[in-house]
């Protein structure tokens, strides 16, 4: 069984943006389980544990969806938090789809995912960057504090040109991600 999910890389260039916020959101002493720069990405599908035989059908069904699609830009803006910046749970930045493209995209995966037999997300898509999660309440104050300073920050805009399906390995040390298969967007 491989555990795996798809997902949008995220280019070099704002991932270094990205880390120099997330240090100073770390000098908070907030109790938070911090997410490695280099696992940061915007997740389309999450699959769980599948079998080997499903990668084949999973990249044919992307595949097919992502025919009728040419590259688009996304904008990478503002921090904040779920559920909100008074009780952070999930600290995130924000991505910003202005076409509307990368909230039809995943929509459209998700139903053919779901044909496929993987159960849909309940939860509506948010497009975002995961940091980190809170793990207590500890430091919130100056953690909120911080995260108000960021909230308009720009990180950049990059073409989405690919997809990428990856196995997560759970380690004692975090998260290790593989990229498996790639499927691109046609020009």
């Amino acid at each position: 069984m491989i555990r795996s999910f798809l997902a949008i890389e995220i280019p070099e260039d704002i991932l270094r943006k990205i880390e120099k916020v997330q240090k100073d959101l770390k000098s908070s002493n907030a109790d938070i389980k911090w997410v490695d720069p280099e696992n940061i990405h915007i997740t389309l599908k999450f699959f769980g544990n599948i079998e080997d035989s499903k990668i084949e059908p999973i990249i044919k069904t992307a595949d097919k969806i992502i025919e009728s699609y040419s590259p688009f830009s996304i904008k990478v803006r503002g921090v904040g938090s779920f559920p909100n910046l008074k009780t952070p749970r999930v600290i995130w930045i924000g991505v910003i789809d202005e076409r509307g493209i990368l909230s039809k995209f995943q929509d459209q995966l998700e139903k053919a995912f779901e044909r496929l037999g993987f159960e849909a997300e309940k939860r509506p898509f948010h497009p975002h960057l995961t940091l980190g999660r809170m793990r207590s309440f500890k430091e919130k104050g100056d953690l909120i504090k911080r995260l108000e300073r960021f909230q308009g920050d720009d990180f950049g805009e990059f073409k989405v040109e690919k997809v990428v399906l990856f196995k997560s390995e759970l380690t004692r040390q975090g998260p290790i991600y593989t990229a498996l298969e790639e499927v691109r967007l046609r020009s």
